[in-house]
């Protein structure tokens, strides 16, 4: 073998390890800011419990969760999985609904963070969380 020193390739030989090391570091960087955007989340009129009831309006969409789970649309039984679809039609019905969610007090926490999920994929983004006035 030839090994002399001040001979290179005749192709031109360029070194990748800075590119990717490059490339690395901005992949990082962007995972790590990533994590900390603001999570909008769903935007919620919570109502307080000691405040005057929300009026109803005509239009409303009205969801009932038992606390043996089960969920009500207007009255009528529905599955989570097909609470999305049904929301759909609904939204192309009425002009421009809120949706009101009456769940008791036992029910998980998840369930109800499902349900407004399914509103919010339905691009219903008007949602109140029902409640009863306080007694004093």
């Amino acid at each position: 073998m030839n090994f002399r020193p001040g001979k290179r390739p005749a192709g031109g030989f360029i070194d990748m390890t800075p590119v990717v090391d490059t490339i690395f570091n901005l992949l990082i960087f962007f995972a790590l800011s990533m994590n900390f955007l603001a999570n909008p989340g769903v935007t919620v009129d919570l109502p307080d419990a000691s405040a005057p009831q929300v009026g109803r309006e005509e239009g409303d969409i009205r969801i009932g969760i038992t606390p043996e789970g089960g969920i009500r649309l207007d009255g009528a039984p529905v599955t989570l999985e097909a609470l999305g679809a049904r929301l759909r039609e609904l939204a192309g019905e009425r002009r421009d609904p809120r949706v009101l969610i009456r769940a008791d007090r036992r029910v998980p926490h998840g369930l109800v963070v499902a349900v407004m999920d399914a509103a919010r994929s339905a691009r219903l983004t008007r949602l109140a969380i029902m409640t009863q006035r306080a007694e004093r």
